[in-house]
């Protein structure tokens, strides 16, 4: 079924089933996802559907996983279904290209949108229901309410994407009150915006546990990403020089340097002489804070941001720097 709410008829897929944009198999599957690739999952379109089909499990006392995305699922996302399956008796994930958090001239147009391959993918890992709305069941008209996380959202791309953590404070406000989830899956690659989630559970109290994820390479170090369908060929080459940036400078911290900005110097020169790109950052933060240091120390997030092409790419790495 490609629109509207029901039941999602999938054929019975293999265990091993690959991953439809690199062709590789998932990791870790659960010994019972046999049996759940071939049960129905449900495609809820509407806020009351949503709460109509988890509430009988949340008066059984059945703990909710939820996994909220934005499409062009890949193997990354699958992860966090898998980690939302073994922790969870109920995982849903939603489906929502999110306006409010792309600003001028970003892609939102053109993000990529491929619901049927979304719904297969979610099938074969067990999801029991998915969430697909329209804009307008998330921001009914007049919409006037904006929530804002302060301090944490400032720095990195904060700096660079005026309005985008606003954009993604509210519209995971609004899922958490739709779903009211006992755990909620989000990937370290995204490593600020897991750190601004959580801020905000926990200020508002919320009893929901934000549970990050590994960042999920390709084999030659490369982070998944959903835009990582824009890069031609050369410009994907280009890219493995983030990657091995980053694994320099968590080597250099970890065999003693702790100078930073002599690291964020040499990354870089690295990331530069690979090819033309526009460095939005390449900083070395609190972890935790995300406050710039001037000496690696703690537990740091060496985290970048470059355009690649016409490509904006991120991606961190947490080092222990003692």
């Amino acid at each position: 079924m490609n629109a509207g709410s029901g039941v999602y008829r999938a054929r019975c897929l293999p265990v091993n089933a690959p991953d439809y944009m690199t062709g590789q198999a998932p990791l870790d599957v659960a010994p019972d996802l046999a049996e759940r690739r071939c049960l129905i999952m449900k495609k809820l379109g509407k806020v009351c559907e949503v709460r109509e089909y988890l509430s009988p499990h949340r008066q059984a006392g059945r703990r909710i996983g939820f996994v909220p995305t934005m499409g062009a699922l890949h193997e990354g996302h699958r992860s966090l279904m898998r980690a939302a399956r073994k922790g969870c008796e109920q995982v849903i994930v939603s489906i929502f290209v999110n306006p409010t958090q792309f600003g001028p001239g970003e892609d939102f147009q053109k993000y990529p949108r491929m619901l049927d391959a979304d719904l297969a993918a979610c099938q074969a890992e067990g999801v029991d229901a998915v969430f697909c709305p329209p804009v307008s069941e998330v921001y009914p008209a007049g919409s006037a309410t904006i929530v804002t996380v302060k301090r944490l959202t400032e720095a990195l791309c904060g700096a660079h994407r005026p309005g985008h953590f606003d954009g993604v404070t509210t519209v995971v406000t609004k899922l958490f009150n739709i779903v009211q989830p006992d755990a909620a899956y989000f990937g370290q690659k995204d490593a600020q915006q897991a750190t601004v989630l959580r801020r905000m559970v926990t200020d508002l109290l919320w009893p929901i546990e934000i549970v990050v994820c590994p960042t999920v390479r390709e084999p030659d170090g490369l982070a998944l990403s959903s835009r990582n369908a824009y890069l031609s060929p050369a410009e994907r080459r280009q890219a493995l020089s983030l990657s091995a940036a980053l694994f320099r400078a968590r080597d250099e911290i970890l065999a003693g340097q702790k100078d930073v900005a002599a690291l964020v110097a040499a990354m870089r020169e690295r990331i530069e002489s690979a090819g033309p790109c526009g460095i939005d950052y390449v900083e070395i933060v609190d972890a935790d804070e995300l406050t710039p240091l001037a000496t690696a120390r703690g537990r740091c997030l060496v985290a970048l941001a470059v355009r690649i092409g016409g490509t904006r790419l991120i991606d961190n790495v947490v080092v222990d720097a003692g």
